[in-house]
């Protein structure tokens, strides 16, 4: 069932944007670098979880991925030509250190300062993102998250980072969903390093939370004029039904899934409701952590795919709630819903709720069955609606005062799409795995087009 709105009936164009509005792609080093274990790099949480039977679709990896180690050159032009202003990219942690107490990796430094030179000389604006799930294996060995140790390597690494490239890189981003870390990797199992304990990853997510509160003062040390902030999965949550109990069920998901990230983010503690629901599972609090997580940032990341349905379940998990899949609703190839829409209701009450000052949507976009058909091309019309569609909500919500700074499209490439393996593709950019050769979709056409006011 395709739905129809406002959003479908004006097409967006650059021209209805800020003219300093950014306007980039996003990408994630385990996902498109390969070059497993070149130049010092080490095992990393991916590395070991894909090599565990039955946890990645294929017994795939990102130990090749999209080469993009080697054939980055090729990949920035693209995105240049594409019309691109900025780059969203992630530093892989395995590759800067090695073992606890070491010394960074020379050579992983030097990948990280020609890929940022790259960025530079093609007019991209390079967005840095310090972790996006790849954890050096030596480190989960000594329990990786859930310890307080974590922290403070976390913080050793982000030093090393920032001194290597705050005199080119600005913009920078402590970590990508922590959500995603703590809970879809150590609770629901199905993301690396694959625990199935509640209480392990709370405590994930406070260590997490901390990890990002330590390091924005240390990043504006190192870096004149920094711009930091962190990026968000979020979700409109909606009622299955309009019950007391489904309702209910909605503000006990919203407390976990929502407010259990901006409201310490914004100075307000975790939920108490949570905290009563959730007994002994809580993570241990130290001290001044609380005040260290709510340390001022420069900007909030977004991250939206699609709106979740909450309905009452008794004795279903820690919260008595289930998630439920889209019924009768556009869906993208993974069963997402297609929801325009809900972008611009989450911005919205992210602004109404917190005032997070300027935002950006580090991510938006699309998985598809792909075809490239006889002439070589990839029509995949599917994806150039989505991100049509998904531009015109953002054009309306900004137009009614929401204070979005700029878009990066998940993703430039087809990657290694996590458990999926390489079944699954959001790239603008298709990606031959055995060749290697890049070809870009017609969403990759549109998007260029529109950045190019053609």
């Amino acid at each position: 069932m395709t739905t129809t709105n406002s959003t479908d009936q004006h097409p967006p164009a650059r021209s209805e944007f800020a003219s300093d509005f950014l306007w980039g792609c996003a990408t994630s080093s385990y996902q498109i670098e390969g070059a497993g274990f070149e130049d010092g790099r080490v095992e990393s949480i991916w590395d070991r979880f894909a090599a565990t039977p039955g946890k990645v679709k294929g017994g795939a990896s990102g130990a090749v991925a999209c080469d993009h180690y080697h054939r980055w050159p090729e990949d920035f032009d693209i995105g240049r030509d594409m019309g691109l202003n900025a780059y969203r990219f992630s530093i892989a942690w395995p590759r800067i250190f090695s073992e606890i107490g070491g010394k960074p990796n020379t050579k992983g430094l030097d990948f990280y300062s020609r890929l940022v030179d790259g960025m530079l000389e093609r007019g991209l604006q390079p967005w840095a993102t310090l972790y996006h799930w790849d954890l050096p294996q030596f480190l989960q060995d000594r329990g990786g998250w859930a310890e307080r140790g974590t922290v403070d390597a976390f913080l050793e690494f982000t030093d090393a980072m920032t001194r290597r490239l705050g005199d080119r890189v600005q913009h920078w981003i402590t970590h990508n969903e922590p959500w995603c870390t703590s809970m879809i990797g150590n609770w629901e199992g199905l993301h690396a390093p694959g625990f199935t304990d509640f209480a392990t990853a709370l405590q994930v997510c406070h260590h997490v939370l901390l990890s990002h509160g330590k390091a924005v003062p240390l990043i504006r040390a190192n870096v004149p004029d920094a711009q930091v902030g962190l990026s968000l999965s979020l979700h409109p949550l909606r009622a299955a039904s309009s019950s007391a109990e489904d309702e209910a069920a909605r503000l006990r998901h919203d407390g976990l899934r929502y407010r259990w990230f901006l409201d310490p983010l914004y100075g307000r503690g975790y939920p108490q409701a949570t905290l009563d629901i959730i007994g002994d599972a809580a993570p241990a609090i130290h001290p001044g952590d609380m005040d260290a997580i709510a340390v001022p940032t420069d900007f909030l990341g977004v991250n939206y795919y699609f709106p979740e349905t909450i309905q009452d379940a008794p004795g279903e998990g820690p919260l008595s709630v289930r998630v439920l899949k889209p019924q009768d609703a556009e869906t993208t190839a993974l069963g997402w819903e297609v929801a325009p829409e809900g972008l611009a209701e989450l911005l919205a009450r992210i602004e109404s709720d917190y005032h997070p000052g300027p935002m950006y949507i580090t991510e938006n976009g699309s998985c598809y069955d792909d075809v490239v058909v006889a002439d070589g091309s990839v029509p995949d019309a599917e994806r150039r609606a989505y991100l049509q569609r998904h531009l015109a909500a953002l054009r309306d919500v900004i137009d009614g005062g929401v204070p979005v700074k700029g878009y990066f499209a998940w993703s430039l490439v087809d990657n290694f799409e996590w458990a999926e393996g390489y079944g699954r593709r959001f790239g603008l950019v298709h990606i031959d795995y055995d060749t290697q050769q890049r070809t870009l979709k017609d969403s990759g056409k549109w998007y260029r087009s529109f950045l190019r006011q053609e």
